[in-house]
């Protein structure tokens, strides 16, 4: 059974411990196949969820952190002192202060960087938190060296989802399952976990990343995520992640593309069938989203591939395909796909093998 007390920290920072240093890690984006959308108090969860984790989109953060008389913190990116980000990072220290005591005593220099577009739907929070997290338990174990990698993970995943709840799908590589479900034994609302039973095919899947619009979304995850409470069809679409998610686990292990092409795309259109049907109802797609789709649709059927689409909480298009089809799908994308991104632009991604200690 799950329990809080496993993430907390007893220490407190003393003389006969370091009190300066720094480290740095890496992590990536991940893209969900079942869609969180609605949490719970504390960070949990309305339905479980799993996810792809992605090699090439990934949030790298560097921390120093030095004795102090109070927890003190600044936040530069890309180089930039930027306090606009302030209060979230205040807001998750607030939330984990319980799990990581130690804090109260630290002064921490954070610095991050994205490889991708901050804001538009490429879930930048996901790494971004987690990446954090990491160092955050890296400063624990070098200052009281009691997390075995186990527990290093588990607690990062934990802490991350205090953030961000989908970071918590960021700390492990391939796919990762969060929030309880009765056919995922270890599942918790807690923290990630990996799926590792999976079929060859969906080991080295490719995700490009057609950005349609590079520029912040208009409204929020948190802001979205909010209007479930009251949402007339939330009970219903709950449950409906709750089958959907049995049925993708029994294609993910058997390899079954059809039925993966149909539960990934189903889903990707609910998540934004929520938001339209939401009060107030908002629309993120854009008119260039569906025209993307249309196209996916239209290769599909007259080639006989398995070009698919799923969509994050933004107008951008994440078009997933098996890597021994490669090189047909990207000539499709560069012939009729780019000219519907801003400036032509996409990410090539594929699935990853989650995050790396840089330092």
């Amino acid at each position: 059974m799950d329990t809080l007390n496993q993430f907390l920290c007893r220490h407190v920072v003393n003389s006969a411990h370091i009190t300066t240093g720094k480290c740095e890690w890496e992590s990536p984006s991940n893209i969900a196949l079942i869609k969180y959308w609605g949490k719970k108090e504390n960070q949990i969860p309305a339905n479980p969820s799993i996810s792809f984790t992605l090699k090439n989109c990934v949030t790298r953060t560097e921390v120093h952190y030095q004795k102090s008389s109070s927890f003190t913190f600044s936040i530069h990116v890309d180089g930039v002192p930027t306090p606009s980000f302030a209060p979230k990072i205040k807001t998750f220290i607030d939330r984990i202060i319980l799990y990581c005591p130690f804090l109260n005593e630290l002064a921490l220099t954070i610095s991050t960087s994205n490889t991708f577009p901050h804001s538009s739907g490429i879930a930048s929070s996901a790494s971004g938190m987690s990446a954090l997290a990491l160092t955050i338990c890296s400063i624990e174990q070098a200052l009281f060296g009691e997390l075995n990698d186990e527990a290093f993970y588990k607690k990062a995943s934990f802490l991350a989802r205090l953030g961000s709840g989908s970071a918590c799908r960021s700390l492990y590589s391939s796919l990762v399952s969060w929030g309880e479900h009765a056919h995922l034994a270890d599942s918790s609302n807690l923290y990630g976990t990996p799926f590792v039973d999976v079929h060859p095919i969906f080991t080295h899947f490719q995700d490009t990343i057609l950005l349609v619009d590079k520029g912040q979304k208009e409204v929020g995850s948190t802001e979205g995520h909010n209007l479930m409470h009251n949402h007339p069809f939330a009970e219903q679409r709950f449950q409906q992640a709750h089958t959907n998610l049995s049925r993708l686990l029994t294609a993910l292990q058997s390899g079954d593309l059809t039925q993966f092409i149909a539960l990934v795309e189903s889903e990707a259109l609910t998540l934004h069938a929520m938001m339209m049907t939401s009060n107030p109802y908002f629309i993120l797609m854009k008119p260039n989203t569906l025209r993307i789709i249309e196209k996916i649709w239209d290769f599909r059927k007259s080639t006989g591939l398995h070009p698919l689409f799923t969509l994050d909480a933004g107008a951008n298009v994440h078009l997933l395909y098996p890597d021994a089809e490669k090189i047909e799908i990207r000539n499709f994308i560069d012939q009729e796909l780019k000219q519907f991104c801003q400036h032509d632009s996409y990410i090539l991604d594929e699935v990853g093998s989650g995050p790396v200690r840089l330092q």
